[in-house]
């Protein structure tokens, strides 16, 4: 592991946080670009394992929310993280000894880089899901225990909210509705924990993953798509990786409400007859081959380009666009009972079991 995210870092950091982002979490190019400006101007940002935080440590989430078709028109701004986490702050009476990140991928794993460099504090390699999901109590931080609120958000204007509730859940009720009131896209900061709660309740190791996700997309050659499925296979901490579908895109509805995208991603095969299915809420749900499901939250589930492998989000999803869709396995301690609740099918409305990746696919050879 790397002990400082440096400016040739953020590339990959951007590329392999899109893929480990399922679709969603809004697309990370316009926060790397903030990234590499805040570097530049404040220094490389310290990368701290997990394991080696102090337990009294103050950490502290720098986070956007939102719906990621909004947030490609409405940019983000380190200034309004700062007018979020500084008003927890406040509220809280300490200040931010640490920064980590909600979840791994897209906008929000490269957003909180920006923000620990203009502030000169490190950030925790690690996140609390893993991957990206569309609601603030589908984290893990939740699942151990760590009370979400005081949560607050901010926008460009000044607005600022602080929310205190009785639980995630109540917490995502009452901010969503807030968030849509101001530009369904809103700098966020929660779950406020100490060092201790940090190693209890995160993911560890994760920054690092996805910037090795990036890595092997980037330098991909002339099997960019086997290359990245290698690469899956040996990262630390997810399961086994799969080729689920390869076609092109016939068919895309959105809708954007309520904070949030919904929508579908139909496919068909490029030789033959066969086709797939993708649901979507803001992150890819599921994928249905053939009407056989071959992937299910919490596992990953992204759409790349079938040249490159680079991932494509939900919101730039186009007709005629051919692809390839990937699936790998998903932290274990997302797959436990517990977290299932909170981050399984039926927390999306979906009547399906979760079933792991790898009981649902055999491996093929590669080339």
């Amino acid at each position: 592991m790397a002990d400082v995210i440096a400016q040739v870092d953020i590339d990959d950091l951007a590329i392999g946080s899109a893929f480990l982002g399922t679709g969603g979490g809004g697309d990370p190019y316009v926060g790397s670009l903030l990234c590499k400006e805040a570097i530049a101007h404040h220094g490389a940002v310290k990368l701290a394992a997990l394991e080696d935080v102090p337990d009294d440590a103050d950490v502290f989430v720098a986070a956007a929310m939102g719906a990621p078709t909004v947030m490609i028109e409405k940019l983000y701004a380190v200034e309004d993280a700062h007018r979020a986490v500084s008003a927890l702050e406040k509220a809280l009476g300490r200040s931010a000894d640490m920064i980590i990140s909600a979840e791994i991928g897209g906008l929000n794993s490269v957003m909180p880089v920006a923000y620990a460099a203009s502030r000169g504090l490190p950030l925790i390699d690690a996140d609390g899901m893993g991957r990206a999901f569309p609601s603030i109590h589908m984290i893990n931080f939740n699942v151990a225990g760590v009370s979400c609120t005081p949560l607050a958000i901010a926008d460009e204007h000044g607005n600022v909210a602080i929310i205190e509730a009785e639980n995630a859940r109540k917490a995502e009720e009452l901010a969503r509705p807030l968030v849509a009131a101001m530009g369904a896209s809103v700098s966020l900061s929660c779950y406020p924990m100490t060092g201790a709660e940090a190693k209890r309740a995160a993911l560890p190791a994760t920054v690092s993953a996805a910037i090795a996700v990036g890595k092997a997309i980037r330098e991909g050659d002339a099997h960019p798509v086997d290359r990245l499925l290698t690469a899956l296979d040996g990262l630390e901490g997810y399961g086994s990786a799969y080729r689920l579908f390869d076609g092109k895109v016939t068919d895309i509805s959105r809708d954007t409400s309520a904070g949030w995208v919904f929508g579908s991603c139909t496919l068909a095969a490029l030789d033959g007859d066969g086709g797939a299915e993708i649901g979507f809420q803001n992150e890819n749900i599921s994928i249905v081959v053939d009407g056989e499901l071959k992937a299910i939250v919490p596992d990953l589930i992204c759409i790349v380009d079938r040249e490159t492998a680079m991932p494509i989000p939900t919101e730039s999803l186009r007709y005629g666009q051919r692809v390839a869709v990937i699936g790998c396995g998903a932290p274990g301690r997302l797959r436990a009972p517990e977290a299932l609740e909170f981050m399984g099918p039926a927390a999306f409305g979906s009547e399906e079991a979760f079933v792991p990746i790898e009981a649902l696919n055999q491996k093929e050879q590669r080339s």
